[in-house]
């Protein structure tokens, strides 16, 4: 199955969508743009699971499991939760 021509399309979405996500995040270009960022990594994690299924790879299913779960909450983190008066909508960083 794993040369299946449905699996390889599924992973190459899955990698192309990864790649675009941690560019997104790695911009550190406010909470909007890293929480999509965020939103693209669950799909990249929704494909891989899905491939990793069809291809009956139990550790990469595994391994996207608990990054979907971790999307997730960034997600949660950067385009649902409401930022308190003073945070400013960015991380802490090195002095914080």
């Amino acid at each position: 199955m794993e040369d299946d021509p449905l699996v390889q399309g599924i992973k190459w979405a899955a990698t192309i969508s990864g790649i675009v996500a941690a560019f997104m995040v790695s911009l550190d270009s406010g909470r909007r743009v890293t929480g999509w960022g965020f939103v693209i990594f669950v799909g990249s994690s929704i494909a891989w699971i899905t491939a990793s299924v069809m291809a009956g790879d139990g550790a990469l299913g595994t391994q996207n499991a608990v990054l979907f779960g971790i999307n997730i909450f960034g997600v949660y983190r950067y385009l649902i939760r409401k930022v308190e008066p003073g945070e400013g909508g960015q991380g802490r960083g090195a002095n914080g």
